[in-house]
């Protein structure tokens, strides 16, 4: 089996030993969790709102250098560090995908990576 390493400085890089997209062969790809973190690195400051734009901005980005749009995504799985965050991560998250939504799993979990509040991982098809 092929595969190939997406990556792009417009995103954050890889904080552990992980990729931020690969693309397999066929016609899958599959983007590793976005958090609140800038391309340089730095961690966003603020609400779950203020997280969730980031994430949104790098996800663009990803998809970007891989090629595809939000019209590529056809799974993703948000987690979330509370429920409570729910609705404003959903009406911001909802303006990546304004016609045809993907698939999508929301979660509360225990914990994420830097105690930011949510991430967010997609998988998409060219």
């Amino acid at each position: 089996m092929r595969r190939e390493v997406i990556s792009t400085d417009q995103a954050p890089a890889a904080i552990g030993p992980y990729s931020q997209a690969i693309r397999a062969e066929g016609r899958l790809v599959f983007f590793s969790g976005q958090i609140a973190l800038t391309p340089q690195g730095e961690l966003v400051a603020g609400d779950v709102a203020a997280q969730t734009r980031q994430i949104v901005a790098n996800m663009r980005a990803l998809l970007l250098v891989a090629g595809l749009t939000p019209a590529n995504v056809v799974k993703t799985t948000i987690f979330l560090s509370s429920m409570d965050h729910f609705g404003s991560v959903n009406e911001i998250y909802g303006a990546l995908f304004e016609k045809e939504p993907p698939a999508r799993s929301t979660v509360a979990v225990a914990g994420l990576p830097k105690g930011v509040d949510v991430e967010i991982e997609m998988i998409a098809v060219y």
